[in-house]
């Protein structure tokens, strides 16, 4: 029962917020600020991280497929369809709902704790449109410029280890990128990762706007958001894929 609750309480939040806008000059003030909030910084720790697991999975599939009978390119295409197909999307967003899902939820639930909410409210604004829609907007906007990224950063971690080490060449590491490359897999993983987006910033925004309590209670909201938000993308993931691919 406290599962149909939380789902019939994110639904009425999710009503009140996806609205018109009442000032546009706010909304896109307030969505351009956010856009750097939540997605210019975290460039850094979305390349950052697809370098280094595009080199380890370069490394790991030159170590298992060392057989005279698979072609060395393949060390190549199997780096690019996991990279293309998962990474980026789906593994990329776990990691973001971390960093910007404990942030959605952080700064919502101090609000609400801090009675900034309830100020909104008695000045009539309708508070979930003005603090959250942006957020929605601007994260939704942004995560394929975050994707596109992953994958190119991911590409060249494998390019590195062509370059450093002798596991393969570089010729070869590159043939196998381009090798039988389907177009479609690159929208696919934006198509997921926007659905994602949205995951992540709806969820911590509707555990964050509606924190009870104090400051407490916001860490836990915050580690709600986390969690609930990681459940729901692996459990789309299946889904997304089994439509889209299947």
């Amino acid at each position: 029962m406290k599962a149909l609750y939380d789902l019939g309480e994110y639904t009425m939040l999710m009503w009140k917020t996806i609205a018109i806008p009442e000032r546009w000059s706010v909304f896109f003030k307030q969505t351009g600020q956010e856009t750097y909030k939540l997605g210019v910084n975290s460039l850094w720790i979305v390349i950052f991280i697809s370098v280094f697991i595009g080199a380890v999975l370069t490394i790991q599939v030159s170590l298992n497929i060392k057989s005279p009978m698979i072609p060395a390119f393949t060390v190549g295409y199997i780096t690019r369809e996991t990279i293309l197909l998962e990474f980026s999307s789906t593994i990329m967003c776990l990691i973001l709902a971390g960093k910007v899902g404990s942030n959605i939820a952080s700064e919502l639930g101090t609000m609400r704790v801090t009675e900034q909410i309830d100020a909104l409210e008695i000045m009539g604004v309708n508070s979930a449109n003005y603090l959250i829609f942006p957020k929605l907007v601007a994260f939704m906007v942004f995560i394929p410029v975050l994707v596109i990224l992953s994958m190119f950063a991911g590409f060249c971690g494998g390019y590195i280890i062509a370059y450093s080490t002798d596991m393969i060449t570089i010729a070869t590491y590159e043939y196998g990128i381009r090798y039988w490359f389907n177009p479609f897999y690159v929208w696919y993983s934006i198509l997921k990762s926007v659905f994602f987006a949205f995951i992540i910033a709806s969820i911590a925004s509707y555990f964050g706007y509606n924190v009870k309590g104090g400051a407490l209670q916001v860490g836990k909201a915050s580690t709600n958001s986390v969690v609930i938000s990681s459940v729901m993308i692996l459990t789309f993931d299946l889904i997304i894929t089994h439509l889209m691919l299947t």
